[in-house]
């Protein structure tokens, strides 16, 4: 259903699970359980895990905190995008790295939520693709001063997506196991 021509193809995004962005996070190793758990999937599919990675200046490129978590391993072949900002798309090579396989849906994994998460999901969908937000394979922290509670935070970002709507672009929120990588 997506609105850009001759993309067929789905993809999976796991957006910046660095060991700095999900040290504190909610449900850190259950989210990590459930990506990796659709990495091992979209592989076995020959569905392509397309790797995002932040950096800026308080996740200083190159550091300990900046890399991937140890228990997430990226093959050589997947695509790395390196970008500073929260959406995926903006100023990285996201993309030309979707178009080259053919990619006009999109299966969202990573952190954070209320910013990286959301920014891309919402970049994505105006750029025409088709986007599942993966309901338990995203996460925050908890960053008080009055903010909502991550558990809460990830609940409302949940149920937002799973109502999204616009012509020709289909958006929802399924848990991993409803995942699948094939057009429904």
């Amino acid at each position: 259903m997506t609105t850009l021509p001759d993309r067929p193809n789905t993809a999976l995004l796991v957006i910046d699970v660095q060991s700095g962005v999900v040290a504190d996070a909610h449900n850190r190793d259950g989210v990590i359980a459930n990506i990796n758990t659709l990495v091992d999937r979209a592989r076995a599919e020959d569905v392509p895990v397309i790797w995002v990675q932040h950096s800026d200046e308080h996740l200083e490129r190159d550091s300990d905190a900046w890399q991937y978590v140890p228990e997430l391993t990226r093959h050589d072949a997947e695509p790395l995008v390196h970008k500073n900002y929260g959406d995926s798309f903006e100023a990285t090579d996201l993309e030309d790295v979707l178009a080259e396989r053919g990619v006009g849906r999109l299966v969202v994994t990573g952190a954070q939520t209320d910013v990286c998460i959301r920014s891309t999901v919402h970049g994505a969908f105006t750029r025409g693709y088709d986007v599942t937000l993966v309901s338990d394979a995203h996460t925050t922290d908890d960053f008080g001063e009055g903010l909502p509670p991550a558990q809460q935070v990830i609940a409302h970002t949940n149920l937002y997506w799973h109502w999204q709507s616009a012509p020709g672009r289909h958006a929802d929120a399924v848990e991993t196991e409803k995942v699948t990588f094939t057009k429904s």
